[in-house]
C-alpha cells in the first residue's frame, strides 16, 4: 500500500482500522528516506532502530484496543536545534557534533505522548543562522522542485523534507522567517505560532526574544493537527503564555465572506520580483471572489524592520552563543592554555556565518555603541509592533508575499546582504511576536510562490481558516515536485 503523501487524517484512518500498522508504516518512510536522501540530503540523522520502537508501542496500543490521537503511530522528524535525550543534536555545527542531551525540549515530550514516531533530525542553517541551508556545518539540502535550488532556512530540511514526502510533517523554528520562509520556497505550509504559545524549552536558542517552534506540512489542516498536539503553556519555559487553545482544527470552515484582509503596500515593494507579485496578486482576486473584503494600508516603520532586526538578533546570538567555549560540552580544541583553548575552539567549530553574527552583536552591545544601535532598533521595534496594532484593530489578517523571490541556485548568493533580504517580509512580524502562516499561493517557472497571512496574537485560527479556504479552492497543495512525479 503506497502511504507516503497521504494527509494525517487518512494515516491516522488506516492504522485505526487495521488496513496497515505503524511499524509497516515506518518502514514505508524509511524506505522513502533512503530512496531520495541522496539527492535531497534533508536528514542529518536517522533513528531507525528508535522509531520501530515507537512504532511497536503505537501498535501494541491499538491490539489492545486503545484509542489513538490523530498523530500516534505516524512518522515525523525534527529540526536538529530541537534536544531530544539520547539521539545526537548538532544544530548542522561542528561545536555540537557529539552533543546527547540529556532531556527532551518540551515540543519533543508533547509529540511522544501523542504517540509520534521520529525518524530523525533535520539539517539547517548552524545555529539557526541563514535562509538557505547552504550555512550548514555538514552539508547543504537541495529543494525538491529543484535539486539545483536551495529549499530556503534556516528550517531548510524540516521544508525539503515535507515537499519531498520523507515524512508527513515536521518541526522547525523561526527567528525571522525559518518557517516560512522555507515553506514558500518547497511549497509546504509552514505556521510560525505567536511567542508565548509554543515552549521553547528544549530549543537550543539563536535569539531568545525572536525564536519560535512551528509545524510544517502538506496541508493547512495537517498543520492545525500538529499545533493542537504542541501548543499550550509551559511552566518549565518563563516566556510561554497561559492562555485557553482551542481545537485549531473546529476553524477549519470552507467561509471567507466577510473577512477583512488588509494588504500592506510597503510589503510589495524591496525586490520584489514581479513574476512572485503576478502570483500574490492573482491570489487576492481569489479570496475577493471568495467573498473577503480587501483593501491597502501601511506599515510605514517597515523600513526599518531589516536593520533592526539584524542588530537585536545578533546581539542576542552573541549572548547564546558565548556558552560554547570547549569547557563544559561540545567540541574543544587541543591547545595551550585556557584562553587559547577556547579562542581555537571557536576558531576551527564555528562556521564563517555564525562568527560573522556573533562579532555583529559583541560590537553592538560594547561599551559607547549599546545606546547607538541596541537600544534604538529596540526602540524601532516597539514602533513596528505598534504598526501592526493599529493595523489589525482594523482588519482581521494582514495578506503579503512570503518572500520577494522564488527559491534561488545554490551557489548564486555570496553576499550575506543579499540573503538577509530574502528575509525582509517576514522579520517584522518576528519584532512583533505576532503568529503568520505561508502556504502555496501558485507556481511561476515549476516553482512554488509563497503568500504569507498574519494575524492578531493568538489568532492561528483565524489564520487557519483563511489559509483553508484558500487551499481548499485553489488546489495548489496537491501539486508535488517532478522529482516523486517521475517515481510514480
Amino acid at each position: 500500500m503506497k502511504t507516503v503523501g497521504k494527509s494525517l487524517a487518512e494515516l491516522h484512518k488506516l492504522l485505526v482500522n487495521k488496513e496497515i500498522s505503524s511499524v509497516e508504516l515506518t518502514r514505508e518512510y524509511l524506505d522513502h528516506i533512503r530512496e531520495y536522501e541522496p539527492k535531497i540530503k534533508a536528514f542529518i540523522t536517522i533513528t531507525e532502530d528508535e522509531a520501530l520502537k515507537q512504532a511497536e508501542e503505537v501498535d501494541k496500543a491499538i491490539a489492545q484496543g486503545e484509542e489513538i490521537g490523530p498523530l500516534a503511530g505516524i512518522p515525523m522528524a525534527l529540526k536538529d536545534n530541537l534536544c531530544t535525550e539520547g539521539i545526537v543534536t548538532t544544530c548542522a555545527s561542528q561545536m555540537l557534533r557529539d552533543f546527547n542531551p540529556p532531556y527532551d525540549a518540551t515540543v519533543v515530550s508533547r509529540l511522544k505522548a501523542a504517540g509520534a514516531v521520529l525518524v530523525g533530525k533535520l539539517n539547517m542553517d548552524e545555529f539557526a543562522m541563514g535562509s538557505s541551508t547552504e550555512n550548514s556545518g555538514y552539508f547543504p539540502t537541495a529543494n525538491p522542485w529543484d535539486l539545483s535550488r536551495v529549499p530556503g532556512g534556516s528550517s531548510g530540511g524540516s521544508a525539503a523534507s515535507v515537499a519531498a514526502g520523507e515524512v508527513p510533517y515536521s518541526l522547525g523554528s523561526d527567528t525571522g522567517g525559518s518557517i516560512r520562509q522555507p515553506a514558500a520556497f518547497c511549497g509546504v505550509v509552514g505556521l510560525k505560532p505567536t511567542y508565548g504559545a509554543v515552549s521553547r524549552y528544549g530549543l537550543v536558542a539563536f535569539a531568545s526574544s525572536l525564536d519560535q517552534i512551528g509545524p510544517l506540512t502538506r496541508t493547512v489542516e495537517d498543520n492545525a493537527l500538529v499545533l493542537n498536539a504542541i501548543a499550550g503553556h509551559d511552566p518549565l519555559d518563563s516566556t510561554s503564555v497561559p492562555f485557553n487553545k482551542p481545537d485549531y482544527t473546529q476553524f477549519l470552515e470552507n467561509n471567507v465572506r466577510g473577512l477583512k484582509i488588509g494588504v500592506p503596500k510597503e510589503f510589495f515593494g524591496l525586490g520584489l520580483k514581479q513574476e512572485v507579485a503576478a502570483v500574490i496578486e492573482q491570489a487576492i482576486k481569489t479570496f475577493e471572489q471568495l467573498g473577503a473584503k480587501i483593501e491597502e494600508c501601511s506599515l510605514p516603520h517597515m523600513e526599518y524592520a531589516l536593520p533592526a532586526y539584524y542588530i537585536i538578533a545578533p546581539a542576542e546570538c552573541s549572548s547564546n552563543l558565548a556558552r560554547y567555549d570547549g569547557v563544559s560540552y561540545g567540541y574543544r580544541a587541543e591547545a595551550d592554555g585556557m584562553i587559547e583553548m577556547c579562542k581555537t575552539t571557536r576558531a576551527k567549530a564555528f562556521g564563517q556565518e555564525v562568527k560573522r553574527r556573533i562579532m555583529l552583536g559583541t560590537y553592538a552591545l560594547s561599551s559607547g555603541y549599546y545606546d547607538a544601535y541596541y537600544l534604538k532598533a529596540q526602540k524601532v521595534r516597539t514602533l513596528v509592533k505598534q504598526d501592526f496594532e493599529r493595523v489589525l484593530a482594523q482588519y482581521d489578517i494582514l495578506l503579503s508575499p512570503t518572500t520577494p523571490t522564488v527559491a534561488y541556485k545554490l551557489g548564486e548568493i555570496s553576499d550575506p546582504v543579499t540573503c538577509y533580504m530574502g528575509d525582509v517580509y517576514t522579520i517584522p512580524v518576528n519584532l512583533a511576536g505576532l503568529p503568520a502562516i505561508s502556504l502555496p499561493a501558485g507556481f511561476t517557472d515549476g516553482l512554488p510562490v509563497g503568500m504569507q497571512l498574519i494575524g492578531n496574537y493568538f489568532a492561528e485560527g483565524l489564520l487557519y481558516r483563511a489559509a483553508y479556504v484558500f487551499e481548499q479552492n485553489t488546489g495548489y497543495y496537491k501539486e508535488i515536485p517532478g522529482l516523486l512525479r517521475e517515481a510514480d
